[in-house]
């Protein structure tokens, strides 16, 4: 009896407990104690808004657990759980999006904030390469080309430049990792890029003045969420019979410690073409990159580094022993080494590390105002083997190590409908040529000193209407050390220019101390306007500066990356140009268009020409030199994307430039030809989220190009026999077709990605207009990749 009350009396007190209604109130601020009047609350099942004063209330709670999820747009939202045992009261304070300052402060993104045309890459896109480079994932973008040396060396060009005119930003740190060179590619791991952004343009202002094609934005892949997940993706790949493994882990937390890794390994060997193996073309790579960092309510900190170390095989053929390898090579159209499949690499080659060291601190002012301060360091070390001979064939015949210091302040104020922001940069180089080689560098030893400030103001007119200018002034010097051989100097007519900065004399050299200063001035102005049925207008004019870097200044000797003998010339003077661009976009319900001219006036435009030939104790190699025009560059990119039915999708892209040297009345080299390209794409979720995609790629032959040929003697019978040897005609068009498929599942508790694609379905014989090497030999040929993706 005593034990049935017992139970009868707690079954009462439960009955009580569950029909009693509480209350919670409280208020909802930003972080400095500003009212957010209108936030929205999810209490349990009930659904309510902070009044103008951010005061909230809500009744009729039952006793327990309940669930309360704030947010408020710009602030990053709270989700938490609390007990419920009687009325209770919540302040809730919300920090200001880290992400949304970001798009703000960093990027300049597409939308009513920017006034010029993005043009974006997920993170499923970036995937598709995790085995390949920076530079063949960006070719996703119209207007984006490849400056290409063998099948491996990839360089983004931007409507028509490249090199030092299109800085690669990672992770807001400017690389410094001799970029100079057309065959060195950036040393970056494309598994390490959350996002891509590519900015056509000078338009920011932040990073430099410099960018007179534009920017490539590499943003790592961050966790907000108090999380924990990580990523694996496994590739093969039958041409160059190799793959690749990324890994990565990720923990997030909105407000304290969160960390992100990342690890890459890459093994190939020889590529093949249709008809031959390309010899010496294999390449490793072994990559990590991590951050750690520490966030509150008033500031985060991180500290961030990352690893990039490869070795990359230089194709045998492209290493002429005299004039008549190269004469034979471009007439008979069949490469003068071929050997068979190896994963060794031997000389010719090269071998790069990199390592970058960034600390960064964000402190909030207050809900609209924010400054924030970094660091970095960089160490590049690159090395470059020629075919030497006895003792001397391990040792690089060009070792440079670039060490990099820089550190930046900057500053983002919203005031109303105004943005302004402001901001402060410093770097100090120094490039160290190691004289051990014991052949006279091509790069030589010298110190660099930057200082930069900029200014941006945005006014945001109306909801659809955005202005934007900014200005920017940079100081920048170079101080070097270099010997050139005195029948040099006075090829060059260096004797009557530069006579004061001889220092010294030996063993038929001048010792030299050249220095030089530089002063710029870069600006942009533009707007962006929305208008009815979803049409946007961008437009903007931006002027940019760019100093002749150190290989267009002191260049001088054979480059064993490409096999050519480069010369710079100390008279080069700064680079300007003046771009104009719009863009309109149209959206509808299925299909979205982007239209987007351009026009881009340069004066003192640097270009690196062929003009000769030269014979040295180690073979007879092409001779190239830098030279300076006036230059303008006119095109057009267009994409569309049309969702013709529920599982069918279309997208279309065209890029051309038309380059010209106005000084010279010739075209420009290097130009990329038309190119259109078409994607077909099937999905259907119900089996399995699959995906199957059909991609054609048409080149033209690009029939303005400048006529550099050049007449030498070559011998045959015994009998030297005078020809000309062809370097400028472009290859013939060419067309290829791509196919890409994938499936996703679950296995092991992991969101798994299974895809299949195929390069080069037809196993076209080709060769690309832009590859350094396509005097030597076909490019790649099929290629059956298989992608094994897991989410955990």
């Amino acid at each position: 009896m005593q034990q049935r009350l017992i139970i009868l009396t707690c079954l009462l007190l439960c009955g009580f407990g569950a029909l009693a209604q509480f209350s919670a109130s409280g208020t909802v601020t930003g972080t400095t104690g500003i009212a957010l009047g209108g936030a929205h609350l999810h209490i349990g099942s009930r659904q309510i808004a902070a009044d103008a004063t951010g005061h909230y209330t809500v009744s009729g709670l039952a006793a327990g657990k309940v669930k309360f999820h704030v947010s408020y747009i710009g602030y990053q939202p709270i989700d938490t759980t609390v007990v419920v045992s009687g009325d209770i009261v919540l302040d809730f304070k919300l920090r200001v999006s880290v992400s949304a300052l970001e798009e703000v402060a960093i990027q300049q993104p597409a939308g009513s904030r920017g006034t010029v045309r993005e043009a974006r890459i997920k993170t499923e896109t970036i995937e598709k390469y995790s085995s390949q480079s920076l530079g063949d994932a960006l070719k996703e973008v119209a207007g984006v080309s490849s400056l290409k040396t063998g099948s491996t060396v990839v360089k983004p060009i931007i409507n028509g430049l490249y090199g030092s005119r299109v800085p690669v930003i990672s992770n807001n740190v400017r690389l410094e990792d001799q970029q100079w060179g057309t065959e060195h590619a950036p040393n970056f791991d494309v598994n390490a890029a959350g996002k891509i952004t590519v900015i056509k343009g000078a338009s920011g202002l932040q990073y430099g003045g410099d960018a007179v094609g534009g920017l490539v934005l590499l943003e790592p892949l961050s966790v907000k969420k108090d999380t924990l997940m990580g990523k694996t993706i496994v590739d093969f790949s039958s041409n160059g019979r190799g793959g690749s493994i990324s890994s990565g882990l990720h923990k997030g937390n909105v407000e304290g410690w969160s960390w992100n890794a990342l690890g890459t390994f890459k093994y190939f060997g020889d590529r093949e073409a249709p008809d031959y193996v390309l010899s010496n073309t294999g390449n490793r790579e072994a990559n990590f990159s991590g951050d750690v960092n520490y966030t509150t309510s008033r500031y985060e900190a991180s500290v961030f580094y990352s690893y990039y170390r490869a070795q990359i095989g230089i194709l045998s053929a492209s290493h002429t022993g005299n004039v008549n390898d190269l004469y034979r090579s471009i007439n008979g159209k069949v490469p003068s080494v071929i050997d068979d499949f190896t994963y060794d690499i031997g000389n010719p080659k090269q071998k790069v590390a990199h390592h970058l060291l960034k600390t960064a601190f964000n402190y909030h002012l207050s809900d609209n105002a924010d400054l924030s301060a970094q660091y970095a360091f960089q160490f590049n070390n690159r090395q470059e083997f020629d075919v030497r001979r006895g003792n001397y064939s391990n040792l690089a015949a060009l070792d440079l190590d670039l060490e990099t210091h820089s550190a930046q302040i900057d500053y983002k104020n919203l005031l109303g409908d105004w943005t302004l922001k402001t901001g402060a940069s410093g770097a100090y180089q120094s490039n160290f040529a190691d004289p051990a080689t014991r052949v006279r560098p091509l790069i030589p030893t010298y110190k660099k000193y930057d200082a930069g400030v900029y200014g941006i103001a945005s006014w945001a007119v109306s909801p659809s209407l955005v202005l934007e200018s900014g200005v920017r002034y940079d100081f920048s010097k170079i101080d070097a050390v270099k010997f050139y051989q005195v029948s040099r100097w006075e090829e060059r007519g260096y004797d009557a220019d530069f006579a004061d900065i001889i220092y010294g004399e030996q063993s038929s050299q001048y010792l030299t101390k050249p220095s030089f200063t530089y002063h710029n001035v870069s600006a942009s102005l533009g707007f962006r306007k929305q208008f009815h049925h979803e049409w946007d207008w961008y437009a903007n004019a931006s002027l940019a500066s760019r100093n002749p870097n150190p290989s267009e200044l002191f260049s001088d000797g054979l480059h064993h990356a490409t096999g050519v003998i480069e010369l710079g010339d100390l008279r080069l003077k700064q680079e300007r140009a003046f771009k104009i661009s719009t863009s309109v976009g149209k959206r509808w319900q299925r299909l979205s268009i982007d239209f987007n001219p351009y026009l881009n006036i340069i004066q003192d435009y640097m270009f690196l020409q062929p003009v000769g030939f030269e014979t040295t104790i180690r073979g007879a190699f092409p001779v190239w030199e830098y030279r300076q025009t006036n230059a303008r560059l006119a095109g057009v990119d267009f994409q569309s994307k049309f969702q013709a039915t529920k599982h069918w999708r279309h997208e279309l892209s065209l890029a051309y430039v038309n380059g010209r040297d106005v000084s010279g009345s010739a075209d420009l080299i290097d130009m990329p030809p038309l190119n259109i390209g078409n994607k077909i794409q099937f999905a259907k979720e119900e089996w399995n989220r699959l995906l199957l995609e059909l991609k054609s790629e048409w080149v033209t032959h690009q029939s303005q190009y400048p006529r550099n040929n050049f007449e030498t003697n070559i011998v045959v019978d015994g009998v030297q026999v005078p020809v000309i040897v062809d370097i400028s005609t472009p290859p013939p068009a060419y067309h290829l077709l791509h196919f890409y498929s994938e499936v996703k599942f679950k296995t092991l508790g992991a969101q798994t990605t299974l895809a299949f694609a195929v390069q080069n379905i037809l196993d076209t014989r080709y060769r690309d207009y832009l590859n350094r090497q396509r005097f030597y030999a076909d490019e790649t040929g099929r290629n059956f990749q298989i992608q094994l993706k897991f989410n955990y």
